[in-house]
């Protein structure tokens, strides 16, 4: 398991652009738990992931998607920007509407980590009371800029969110 003190964390110390998609399908939006992230010891986030040099968001927000769900979407809508800064990490997250094209939903992994390291743990689409009954300390901070959760998709602009 990936361990947060451990010096060897690739995503600590260093800014880091990510890309998320968020997928909604009646009404309701899908998330994957990461588990030993957050206070609360996992976190809710949409599908995504780093953008590697010379990769377009574009691709990068689908090859993520089949890595971590199994589905082919399109990528469609570019809705905000969200940087997250804390003592270790800084995060800058481009949020984009995807569509499913094909694909039958399963918890994939991330390839950034070794087999013995996955944190994902977990996947499946939240109603909107779902969303908006989540504990705070367990959505991915973006969740809490909309207001009403389900209503993510409604955000637009920079978001930034210190810790």
């Amino acid at each position: 398991m990936l361990d947060q003190n451990h010096t060897n964390n690739p995503f600590e110390n260093k800014v880091r652009v990510r890309v998320c998609g968020l997928l909604k399908e009646n009404e309701e939006i899908l998330l994957l738990k990461h588990d030993q992230i957050g206070p609360a010891g996992y976190l809710w986030s949409p599908p995504g992931g780093g953008v590697s040099f010379g990769a377009s968001v574009e691709e990068t927000l689908k090859q993520e998607f089949l890595e971590e769900t199994n589905l082919e979407v399109a990528v469609g809508d570019y809705l905000f920007t969200n940087e997250f800064i804390s003592e270790k990490h800084h995060a800058i997250e481009l949020f984009f509407t995807v569509e499913r094209i094909s694909g039958n939903l399963q918890l994939g992994k991330d390839p950034e980590l070794a087999d013995d390291e996955q944190i994902l743990s977990e996947i499946r689409f939240f109603s909107p009371e779902e969303l908006n009954n989540l504990p705070e300390l367990t959505i991915h901070n973006a969740f809490l800029a909309a207001g009403a959760r389900d209503k993510i998709t409604d955000l637009r602009g920079l978001i930034t969110f210190k810790h």
